[in-house]
């Protein structure tokens, strides 16, 4: 009997502090605010840093094929919207709105679920992956009709 107890008490002692285990972990607001920031931050140096060199070929491109205003607006549509870029646009979109609802502060005197941040930063992550291969794309649709 008394080994039936002793074994009772270890597995007791164990699934409580197993529990401890299962409770979720908080983060503070500032985490979350801080990787919204991040984020933010990396995907404004990507557009900066991609849309002056992408209009400069599509300037390129104008002036290769001697487009006036009109046929460039036109001719260049295809470069800047397609059906894949319309696919890179509605999955940002959608990540958009999943970060929107992940980024919302906990309601006051309460602290968040730091799975949520971890959700959070890798739904962050795919934002922006999803930019760098929208920007990949463009670039090598306008690359090759330029080496046309």
């Amino acid at each position: 009997m008394r080994a039936w107890s002793l074994a009772a008490s270890v597995l007791a002692l164990a699934l409580f502090a197993g529990a401890g285990c299962l409770v979720a972990q908080t983060c503070p607001k500032s985490e979350f605010e801080a990787v919204v920031d991040e984020a933010g931050a990396a995907l404004r140096d990507l557009n900066q840093q991609n849309t002056p060199a992408f209009q400069a070929k599509l300037r390129q491109l104008r002036d290769k094929r001697g487009w006036t205003h009109d046929q460039f607006l036109t001719q260049a549509a295809p470069f800047v919207r397609d059906e894949r870029i319309a696919g890179f646009d509605r999955k940002s979109e959608e990540l958009l709105a999943r970060i929107t609802s992940e980024s919302q502060p906990p309601p006051p005197g309460k602290t968040a679920d730091c799975a949520l941040l971890a959700e959070l930063r890798a739904s962050m992550h795919n934002l922006i992956e999803t930019q760098k291969a929208k920007w990949a794309y463009m670039f090598d649709k306008i690359d090759k009709e330029l080496a046309r």
